[in-house]
This record gives C-alpha cells, sequence and structure tokens, in this order.
C-alpha cells in the first residue's frame, strides 16, 4: 500500500528568539525519604508507563509524593490546569474540532483538511493501524504499533517511533517508515515535526504533560485523513481539550524547552552513570539503562517510579524519564536510599 505525501501546506508563524537560559543550578542535598512501608512490595510492571498512582496504593505512600519517572512528559511545561480553568464552560456543550485543528494545522505547516485530532496519540495510532489492515513494527519499539496492527507483515507499512521509544535516539537521515510517530519529537528537536512524506502521528500529552487531557493527531493527505475521520467515533477529542489546544500551541516554546531539556538530560546521565545503570546516549526527554535489573522494585519503596523495560523485549533494562531539578534530587535521594 503506498501512501502519499501531504499537500503542501503554510508555514507557521516564526517563533520569537527565546530568552537565554541560565547556566543549571547545583543539585541540592538529597532531601531525606521516608522509609518503605514494611512488607509492601510493588506491583508487577504493566505494558505501558505511568502507573505512579497504582505503585502508591500498592505501597501505601501518598500519590502526590510519588515520583513517577515512567511516563516520559514534558519536565518544563507550564501548568495546563492554570489554562484549563479559565475554558471549563466547555463542558456544557458538544465538542466542536474546528478551531482548535485550525490552530495545531498552523504551527504544523499543514492544511486543516490534513490533520485530525484524536483522543490521545493512542487513538492516532489505533485509527491508522485500523486503516491500513496490516503493517510492521520492530518488537522493541513501541507496543502499541503492534497491538492495533490487524495483522502483522514483515512487507507491509512500517510504524517507527522518532525519537525511538525506549532508546530515545532520533532516526538517521535516510531512515524511511510509512507512519512516524513524533509524540517525542518536539521536545527532542525543537521543532513541531519533520515534515516527512506519509502519515505523521503525535501526542501533545506528551508536548504539555497532560496525559488525562487526551490529546493527540494525524497529519497525512487529505484523502487519507477523511478515511481516517470516518472511522473515528463522532465527539472523539472532549471539549476541555479543543478549547485549551489553542492557548497551548500559542504559549509553546519548542526551542527553549528543547534546551532545558538537554540540560536536565545530562544531569540525569550523569546521575544514573554514577549508580552504575549504563545510561545510553538520548536525544529525547527520556534516558534508557542498559543496566539497570531490579531498578523499578529497588526505586519504588521510596516514592520513586521507572520504567521497566521487559515489555520492549528489554530485560533487565529501565527507561528513566528526565524530570525538573526538584526530581533530579528526589531520585539521587532514592539511588542512595536504594544502595544504588
Amino acid at each position: 500500500m503506498t501512501l502519499t505525501a501531504p499537500e503542501p501546506g503554510r508555514p507557521a508563524a516564526p517563533l520569537a528568539p527565546p530568552a537565554p537560559l541560565a547556566p543549571p543550578a547545583p543539585l541540592a542535598p538529597p532531601a531525606p525519604l521516608a522509609p518503605p512501608a514494611p512488607g509492601a512490595l510493588a506491583p508487577p510492571p504493566g505494558p505501558h508507563g505511568g502507573d505512579g498512582a497504582r505503585v502508591a496504593a500498592a505501597l501505601g505512600l501518598d500519590p502526590a509524593t510519588v515520583l513517577d519517572l515512567s511516563a516520559s512528559l514534558n519536565p518544563v511545561a507550564p501548568p495546563v490546569a492554570d489554562m484549563a480553568a479559565p475554558r471549563l464552560e466547555a463542558l456544557g456543550r458538544y465538542p466542536d474540532p474546528t478551531e482548535a485543528t485550525a490552530a495545531l494545522a498552523h504551527v504544523l505547516g499543514a492544511d486543516r483538511d490534513a490533520v485530525l485530532l484524536t483522543n490521545g496519540g493512542s487513538e492516532a495510532i489505533a485509527l491508522v493501524a485500523a486503516e491500513l489492515g496490516r503493517g510492521w513494527a520492530d518488537a522493541d519499539d513501541f507496543s502499541l504499533y503492534r497491538r492495533h496492527l490487524p495483522a502483522l507483515d514483515p512487507a507491509g507499512p512500517v510504524f517507527r517511533s522518532d525519537p525511538h521509544n525506549p532508546s530515545g535516539r532520533l532516526a538517521a537521515p535516510g531512515e524511511a517508515a510509512a507512519v512516524w510517530d513524533e509524540a517525542f519529537y518536539p521536545l527532542a528537536t525543537g521543532r513541531w515535526t519533520a515534515g516527512r512524506p506519509g502519515l505523521t502521528v503525535g501526542s501533545l500529552t506528551k508536548v504539555f504533560a497532560c496525559p488525562g487531557l487526551r490529546l493527540g493527531y494525524v497529519v497525512g493527505d487529505p484523502a487519507w485523513i477523511d478515511r481516517l475521520r470516518a472511522r473515528q467515533p463522532a465527539w472523539a477529542v472532549n471539549g476541555l481539550a479543543l478549547a485549551v489546544l489553542p492557548d497551548l500551541v500559542a504559549g509553546a516554546d519548542l526551542p527553549g524547552w528543547q534546551r532545558q531539556i538537554a540540560t536536565l538530560r545530562a544531569q540525569l546521565v550523569d546521575l544514573l552513570a554514577r549508580a552504575g545503570l549504563e545510561p545510553q546516549p538520548s536525544d529525547a526527554n527520556f534516558v534508557l539503562c542498559r543496566r539497570a535489573p531490579g531498578l523499578r522494585e529497588d526505586l519504588a519503596p521510596h516514592g520513586v517510579v521507572v520504567r521497566d523495560c521487559a515489555s520492549f523485549g528489554r530485560p533487565g533494562q529501565a527507561r528513566v524519564a528526565v524530570p525538573d531539578e526538584a526530581g533530579l534530587v528526589r531520585l539521587e535521594a532514592a539511588l542512595l536510599a536504594a544502595g544504588r
């Protein structure tokens, strides 16, 4: 099956030059942590990250105090709740995606009819996989590709995350795929999209650290978007998410966020290396640790959750999201308390 390239769209307005970043402050001494609950064990990891609340419940911890580094979100995003609060009236009417679609299409440099908003990146993947009917994704890539493809076919259209999840490396020039997943691409590059031929799926929940708001999208040839829209349930994206989206993209500082994340990532890599976890090079807002058997179980009782990578076919490895400065201090304290 051949996927055609999207029609050229209008270019996005240029971003104002970001303010220079202050040099990172040295890490403060680790804060003392509460002792683990006696006899409590962390639950087995699920198929995805973001299970901090489940771990907290199992270990008798306050969910508000758990540092969940199993979900790779933007650690420097502004509080989305502050933007959503003035938009709550949207909950009293049926969702209309017109304005939100136009706002996202503008920053992506695409025509409006080349963009489909979805209920998170997961729905974007599910819609594309169902429409294709068959395809291929490597076993160590994001598991939702294989989960939603009706038939795995090595000769079929290829799904590929960029940067790769969980390695965090950006695709090399010349790499090809029919479906690119750019959920983490803006945070890795400071740009909204690579603008490649074929179909692209994305997740604003990663960029703006709002997984509960469920905002994803597909960009592609308008004929493909029409076919995907016909598969999508009516009112798939909730009204509050649609009302907030124009404010989110208007206030985004992708270049500035990319630089801040790169600084935090370097500090994280240094911390993980000192703990003997063999962190691998990464372009993303997460780092893969090649030598991390038992890391999730060791850190969870101390209120820090990381992503076990057995579901990626990488047993003994872990993916650690880049935290903010306070999170780095928490992680260091947890590693010391766990004897790492």
